[in-house]
C-alpha cells in the first residue's frame, strides 16, 4: 500500500511538471549557443538584420489596380500593429513612402497613370514578380515561439478577410513561418493518432502472445505510467519537446514494456513451481532484478553516445530516453510487481474463503504434487530453433558475417535525404502554398553575408559590395541575384555609385527607414544577400554545401578593402553544418556506443566472455541494417541518423537478459547446450511477448503520412525484428562456441597443471628410491 501511495503521489507532481513542458524549434535546437556559427547566426545576422517573412500572395488580377493598392494599405496598417510584427513590406508601403519624398503627401495617389509611374520607379521586383502577382511581406522578430507564431497568423488570416480586397483576386497567406507552424500542427496531431494506434496494436500483441500469464495487459499500463513520470521529469528538467524528441516517446514505450514484461513473466514463472506469492517476489527480485538492472545499464550505455553529438535536439533525445527508461524500470520493479503480489495475494485469500483451501494446504499440496505446464507451439519453436543454431554454428555465423561485411559496406552507399519538403504529406496545404510562392519568386532561399566596417557610406566599401555581387551572380549559375545598399544606391543614382561619401549620404536620407533597416545597422554593419532560389532541392545538401564553400573562397580570392570584414551566415549555413552533425556523426556515434557496451559489461562482469558476445551479436545487427536500406532504396532522415544507437539500446538489452538466464541455467548443473536450449524456452517467450510488442507498436508510425515520421516507423521494424533474430539465431552459438572454448582451454590447463604435478611426484619419487643404493656403494 505504500508504494502504490507513493506511486499515486508522483502521478500528481508529474502531471504539474508536465504543464512546464514548452515546444522548441529555435536555432538553439540546432547549434549549441556556445559555437561561433550560433554567434554568427543568432546574435550577429538574426538580431540585428534577420526576419521570418509570412508572405501574402495577391494574384488573379491587375495588381496596379488602384483598389488592390488601397486593400493592401489597410492589411499593412492591421498587421504591423500586431504583437511581434517588426516590419511589413508590400508595394503600397513603397509607393507612399516615395510619393511623401516626391510631393510630401504619405498617401496612395488616385490617378492610375501616376501610380503607376511610382510602381515602375521604386517597388522592386521580388514585390511585384509580374503583372499578375504581387507579395506582401509580414516581418516577424526571429525570436518568436511556435506559439506567437500561431498566434500572429491568425490574426493576419482575419486581417486578410478584413481588409476587403475585390473579389476576383485569390489571396494566400503562406511562407516558412506558416509552413512550420502548419507542419508542427499537423505532426503533434499525427503523433497523437499514431501512438493511440500504436498502443491498439500492443494490446492484441500482448493478447496474442501473453496468454501465458494472468492480467496480460498490465505491462502496458506500467510502462505508461512511467512515460507520466518521464513527461513530469522533462518538465522540471527544462527539456524541451522538438520534433526529434518526440520519438523517444515510442521508443521508450517499446523499452519499458520489456522491462514490465520480464518482471511480470518470471512471477508468473514462479508461482507455477508452487512458490507463495512472497517467495515468488523475492526470487523474481533475486533473480531478474539484477538481469535487468543490466540491461537497463548497457542500453543506457548504448544512448549515452547520443549526448557527444553537437546538435541539441539530439542531445535532448538522449536524455529523454536515459530519464525514461530509468522511470519505466522504476515503475515496473516497484510498482509493477507490488500491484501482481496484491492481485495474486487478494486470489489467494478468495480461493481460500470460498474454496475451503488454506493458503499453506494449496501450497503444500502443490509443492508435493507439482504439475508441470506442457510446451505450447512457441516453447517448441524456441527450443528446435536455439538447438539447431548450436548444432550448426559455423554455418549460421558464416552467413551472418558475410552479410553483416556486406551490409556495412553498403551503408555508405545509403543516400542521406535533408530536404525538408520532402518529410511532410505532398497534399499537405500549407507545402502546396509554400511551393506555389517559390514558382511565383524562383525561390527565396539566401546567403547571408555581413560586412563589418567603419564607414557604411564608403565608395569603395560599396564598390566592393557591387564587383563581388556581380562576380558571384554572373559566375555562379545557382546564384540568381543580389540584394544591398550597393544595389539600392545605384538604383537611385543612375546605376552607378557616388564617388564621394556625402553624396552617398544623402541618398541614404531620402531612403525610406524600412527599407534602410533591411541592409544597414548603424555606421558599421551592413548585409549582403546573395539570393540562391530553391537550391535545397535543386542541389541539395551536398551541391549547397559545396556552393557555400565556393562563396567562401570567392570572398578570399576578392579580398574585402582594408578595415573591412565580411562573414557568411544564414538560415542555409546553418542548415548545412546541422545536417552534417547528425549524418556525417551518426557512424561515429554507433561505434562509440559499442565501445561503451563493451566496456561497461567488462567492467560489470568483470569477464571478457560475457562482455564480448553481446556487442558481437548487436554488430551484425548494425551491419545487416544498413544492408537492407541500401537493399530497400530507403535513405536517411535526420530522425533515422540516430538509429545506431537505438540497435544498441534495444538489441543489446535481449542479448544481455538472455546471456543471464543461460550462466543462471548453467550453476544449474547444466551443460552449455542445454543451459541455452532452457534460456531460449524460458525467457525466450517473454523476450519475443516484449520484442513483437515493440515491432508491432511501431508498426503505427509507419502509416504516418509524414515520410520523416513512416521512415522511422519502418527503420525501427526492421532493426527490432533483425535484433529478435540475432539474438536467437546468432547469440547462442556464439555463446556456446566461445564458452566450450573456454571451458577446454580451462580444463586444458587443469590437466597440464595436473600432469605436471604428478611429473614432480615421480622423479621425486625416483629420486628416493636411488638414494639408498648410492649410499650401499
Amino acid at each position: 500500500m505504500p508504494i502504490i501511495l507513493v506511486a499515486f503521489l508522483l502521478i500528481l507532481v508529474s502531471v504539474q511538471g508536465a504543464q512546464s513542458i514548452s515546444m522548441a524549434s529555435g536555432t538553439e535546437t540546432f547549434v549549441e549557443k556556445s559555437s561561433q556559427l550560433y554567434q554568427d547566426f543568432d546574435h550577429l545576422y538574426m538580431n540585428i538584420f534577420g526576419t521570418e517573412a509570412i508572405v501574402i500572395i495577391i494574384e488573379d488580377g491587375q495588381v496596379n489596380d488602384p483598389a488592390v493598392l488601397q486593400a493592401m494599405d489597410r492589411l499593412d496598417h492591421m498587421s504591423s500593429s500586431l504583437p511581434g510584427v517588426v516590419g511589413v513590406q508590400s508595394a503600397a508601403t513603397i509607393v507612399k513612402d516615395a510619393n511623401y519624398g516626391l510631393t510630401g503627401d504619405a498617401s496612395l495617389p488616385e490617378d492610375k497613370a501616376e501610380l503607376q509611374s511610382l510602381i515602375d520607379n521604386y517597388v522592386p521586383g521580388y514585390l511585384m514578380p509580374d503583372d499578375t502577382h504581387t507579395l506582401i511581406y509580414v516581418e516577424t522578430s526571429g525570436s518568436l515561439s511556435d506559439e506567437q507564431k500561431q498566434e500572429i497568423l491568425r490574426e493576419i488570416e482575419t486581417s486578410v478577410s478584413l481588409a476587403e480586397f475585390p473579389p476576383d483576386y485569390n489571396i494566400v497567406v503562406t511562407g516558412d513561418p506558416a509552413f512550420m507552424v502548419s507542419m508542427n500542427n499537423a505532426m503533434m496531431s499525427s503523433m497523437g493518432v499514431l501512438l493511440g494506434l500504436s498502443v491498439v496494436l500492443m494490446i492484441v500483441v500482448l493478447f496474442l502472445v501473453f496468454g501465458h500469464v494472468r492480467w496480460r495487459l498490465m505491462p502496458l499500463a506500467i510502462v505508461l505510467l512511467g512515460i507520466i513520470y518521464t513527461f513530469g521529469a522533462m518538465g522540471y528538467l527544462e527539456i524541451p519537446l522538438s520534433m526529434v524528441s518526440m520519438a523517444a516517446f515510442p521508443v521508450l514505450i517499446g523499452l519499458g514494456i520489456d522491462y514490465a514484461i520480464q518482471f511480470h513473466n518470471r512471477i508468473e514463472e514462479e508461482l507455477e513451481r508452487g512458490e507463495s506469492p512472497a517467495e515468488a517476489v523475492v526470487d523474481t527480485i533475486k533473480h531478474t532484478g539484477p538481469a535487468v538492472l543490466i540491461a537497463l545499464i548497457i542500453t543506457a550505455l548504448g544512448f549515452f553516445s547520443l549526448l557527444t553529438s553537437s546538435v541539441p535536439m539530439i542531445q535532448d533525445f538522449a536524455k529523454l530516453l536515459l530519464i525514461g527508461i530509468v522511470m519505466c524500470f522504476l515503475a515496473s520493479l516497484f510498482v509493477g510487481v507490488t500491484v501482481i503480489y496484491g492481485l495474486d495475494n487478494m486470489q489467494s485469500i478468495r480461493k481460500e474463503r470460498f474454496g475451503h483451501i488454506s493458503l499453506r494446504n494449496r501450497k503444500n499440496s502443490e509443492a508435493s504434487s507439482p504439475v508441470e505446464p506442457q510446451p505450447d507451439i512457441l516453447d517448441r519453436f524456441l527450443g528446435r530453433t536455439t538447438h539447431f543454431t548450436i548444432k550448426h554454428p559455423f554455418m549460421i555465423l558464416s552467413i551472418a558475417v558475410l552479410l553483416c561485411a556486406g551490409g556495412l559496406a553498403a551503408d555508405t552507399q545509403v543516400p542521406i535525404q535533408t530536404d525538408t519538403e520532402t518529410f511532410v504529406p505532398q497534399d499537405l496545404p500549407a507545402l502546396i502554398d509554400l511551393t506555389h510562392l517559390s514558382d511565383i519568386t524562383g525561390g527565396e532561399e539566401q546567403l547571408n553575408i555581413i560586412i563589418k566596417t567603419d564607414n557604411v557610406a564608403d565608395p569603395e566599401v560599396l564598390g566592393w559590395m557591387d564587383e563581388f555581387s556581380a562576380h558571384e551572380v554572373n559566375s555562379r549559375n545557382n546564384i540568381q541575384g543580389a540584394e544591398s545598399m550597393a544595389s539600392v544606391i545605384k538604383s537611385m543614382n543612375g546605376g552607378v555609385i557616388p564617388a564621394s561619401e556625402s553624396e552617398i549620404r544623402t541618398l541614404y536620407e531620402q531612403m525610406p527607414d524600412q527599407q534602410k533597416d533591411r541592409l544597414m545597422y548603424g555606421e558599421n554593419m551592413l548585409l549582403l544577400n546573395l539570393n540562391i532560389g530553391d537550391a535545397t532541392a535543386t542541389l541539395g545538401m551536398e551541391g549547397l554545401e559545396v556552393l557555400t564553400d565556393i562563396v567562401r573562397e570567392d570572398m578570399l580570392w576578392m579580398s574585402p578593402p582594408p578595415g573591412m570584414t565580411a562573414t557568411i551566415t544564414g538560415s542555409s549555413v546553418v542548415f548545412i553544418e546541422v545536417i552534417g552533425a547528425l549524418t556525417s556523426g551518426r557512424i561515429f556515434m554507433t561505434y562509440l556506443g559499442l565501445s561503451m557496451v563493451f566496456g561497461g559489461l567488462l567492467l560489470i562482469y568483470r569477464d571478457i566472455l560475457k562482455a564480448l558476445v553481446p556487442v558481437v551479436t548487436m554488430f551484425m545487427v548494425v551491419g545487416w541494417s544498413g544492408g537492407l536500406m541500401y537493399v530497400m532504396g530507403m535513405e536517411y532522415t535526420p530522425m533515422t541518423a540516430t538509429l545506431g544507437a537505438l540497435i544498441l539500446g534495444v538489441g543489446s538489452e535481449y542479448a544481455v537478459l538472455m546471456m543471464e538466464r543461460y550462466f543462471e541455467e548453467k550453476e544449474k548443473g547444466a551443460t552449455p547446450e542445454e543451459a541455452m536450449t532452457e534460456a531460449g524456452v524460458k525467457i525466450g517467450k517473454a523476450i519475443v511477448t516484449s520484442g513483437l510488442t515493440t515491432l508491432f507498436g511501431f508498426c503505427a508510425l509507419v502509416a504516418s503520412d509524414f515520410v520523416i515520421i513512416s521512415s522511422f516507423g519502418m527503420i525501427t521494424v526492421i532493426d527490432v525484428a533483425l535484433a529478435l533474430f540475432a539474438t536467437f539465431v546468432v547469440f547462442p552459438p556464439v555463446m556456446v562456441l566461445l564458452d566450450n572454448f573456454r571451458e577446454k582451454r580451462k580444463a586444458q590447463k587443469i590437466i597440464t597443471a595436473g600432469s605436471f604435478e604428478d611429473n614432480i611426484e615421480t622423479i621425486e619419487l625416483a629420486k628416493h628410491n636411488t638414494e639408498p643404493e648410492a649410499d650401499a656403494f
